[in-house]
């Protein structure tokens, strides 16, 4: 840049602060659920009516499990289970691994990608379920 005397001007350089992003910024709020009683038929056919891949599951005491769309294939389909008959209970991921709604995204994501997870349920630090976080949410935020 020219100064109007024809000198050149040295610009001070600015120094962005990078914001820190929480996952509840970024994660999805409204979140479907199935109950472990229900029949995998059942829970199939809302991931299909929600457009879902995830759902977590949840009773009375709050979150128990999660179920996939592969996890219905891997633990029902191929060892060819009736989808009418076993339940949500029989084949959900139980180890729940999650975040809290109040953790830096960034870290959260760097912990995703060494899992191979492609989602998790969010919870708040009363073990609520807030929402889930799915690769594709850190995408549209530019992370």
């Amino acid at each position: 840049m020219r100064e109007p005397s024809g000198r050149s001007a040295v610009l001070p350089q600015t120094v962005q602060r990078e914001v820190e992003m929480h996952i509840g910024e970024i994660m999805t709020r409204n979140v479907h659920l199935v109950r472990p009683e229900e029949t995998l038929h059942y829970a199939a056919s809302l991931m299909a009516e929600w457009d879902v891949a995830f759902l977590p599951v949840a009773d009375a005491s709050g979150l128990v499990g999660t179920l996939t769309d592969r996890d219905i294939i891997l633990r029902a389909v191929a060892p060819g289970l009736d989808a009418e008959t076993t339940r949500v209970s029989d084949i959900m991921t139980t180890n729940i691994t999650y975040c809290y709604d109040d953790e830096e995204a960034e870290g959260v994501l760097a912990n995703m990608q060494s899992l191979h997870l492609r989602r998790l349920a969010v919870l708040d630090r009363q073990s609520r379920l807030t929402g889930v976080v799915s690769r594709t949410d850190f995408a549209r935020h530019g992370l």
